[in-house]
């Protein structure tokens, strides 16, 4: 199949099935499946989210260096509910996994430690609001949602049924919770 079809529901499976590159081969159209249902994503991004993305990976990826956790980059299949109807598969923009047996050969099955998503005008309604419930619900225990417009994070912290929420701004250090000795310098992140 090209492309999936806006009135039916998919699994993981259908997914991978979904033929969305060009003429020449590259990749046309990325899909993320919510509860079945496909969500176009965006193109490309902002040479501004790109940035962001670049220098929270280079950071975080040097927190994991010879540490049992992996730091994963879009695009990157992360499935949700893989063992109860497995039809979502979301892509964020960076995941930390520190139990490596979580890993296919192509995706992520079950929840990271740790979610990222840097809003995006197109994404910003969705990461803000059905990826929260989303993350929280399928076992995610951090949640970060980076908003490059206002250099701030968002971070919201699911520990034992239990919700914590803070704000960051672009002059905090802000320790990962789920990654024992991780600091972030947010400064380092939003600069380009």
């Amino acid at each position: 199949m090209r492309h999936p079809l806006p009135d039916r529901r998919y699994t993981y499976s259908e997914y991978l099935t979904w033929d969305t590159r060009d003429s020449t081969g590259l990749v046309e159209d990325r899909y993320e499946l919510i509860e079945g249902v496909p969500h176009l994503l965006e193109r490309s991004y902002s040479t501004e989210h790109q940035g962001v993305s670049g220098n929270l990976s280079v950071q975080l990826a040097s927190y994991a260096k010879g540490k049992p956790c992996a730091v994963l980059y879009a695009p990157f299949d992360v499935r949700l509910n893989p063992y109860s109807g497995d039809d979502t598969v979301v892509q964020p923009d960076i995941i930390a996994v520190c139990d490596r047996a979580m890993f296919d050969e192509r995706s992520c099955v079950g929840a990271p430690d740790l979610a990222i998503e840097i809003l995006s005008p197109i994404t910003a309604r969705r990461d803000t609001t059905l990826k929260l419930q989303l993350y929280r619900n399928a076992g995610v225990r951090e949640y970060w949602i980076v908003d490059p417009e206002t250099k701030s994070i968002y971070v919201y912290l699911f520990e034992s049924g239990q919700f914590y929420f803070a704000t960051c701004k672009d002059t905090d250090i802000v320790s990962v919770n789920v990654l024992d000795g991780c600091y972030i310098n947010l400064h380092e992140v939003f600069e380009h």
